[in-house]
């Protein structure tokens, strides 16, 4: 698996190039959506939790289930994590998601984060509760609890800001979506 892993790894390292990293306006945002995904044997469940921002209303949440194809590789979580997350994300309207897992701030520039922002073509943010090894310190910032980097298509400042703005010592919106990933059925 080794010479797949490095081939993946080039390709990380290309993707990283499309990465945008521009200022949100973080004015005009009114829904943030947050995804989390959650492991019971080979079962992913995924779960999106819509709210409104800065206030967190929570307007919308789901969950759905799916098998795991993938086993979990350090910073290669975006070939285990991406299907859940597209399909509990898919029709969701949100203005900016927050994902559970690192974006730039990533060994090769490109986490989890970034592979959705680049798949659905809208704001994500990289929100996680330790930063990588080895990444430099300019590549996320702590925010609370919390360490952000850039997804796609907003910069590291805007995404700090709109974490901070989201309160608490972790995003609420991810936590919602943490719990409702556990959530037995």
């Amino acid at each position: 698996m080794t010479e797949k892993l490095k081939k993946i790894a080039q390709l990380q390292r290309e993707f990283s190039k499309r990465v945008v990293e521009r200022p949100l306006d973080v004015d005009s945002i009114e829904t943030v959506g947050a995804v989390d995904v959650s492991y019971r044997e080979n079962t992913a469940v995924s779960a999106l939790v819509v709210c409104t921002f800065p206030d967190c209303e929570v307007l919308e949440a789901r969950t759905t289930k799916a098998r795991a194809t993938f086993p979990y590789i350090p910073t290669y979580f975006f070939l285990r994590e991406t299907r859940p997350v597209l399909l509990v994300a898919k029709n969701a309207d949100f203005d900016v998601l927050l994902v559970e897992g690192h974006g730039r701030a990533h060994p090769r520039g490109y986490g989890l984060a970034s592979h959705i922002g680049l798949v659905l073509k809208k704001p994500v943010i990289g929100v996680a509760k330790r930063p990588l090894r080895g990444v430099p310190e300019g590549l996320y910032k702590k925010v609370g609890k919390a360490y952000v980097s850039v997804g796609h298509l907003v910069d590291l400042k805007s995404a700090a800001e709109v974490v901070g703005a989201l309160g608490g010592s972790y995003p609420k919106p991810l936590k919602l979506a943490d719990k409702l990933s556990k959530v037995r059925t």
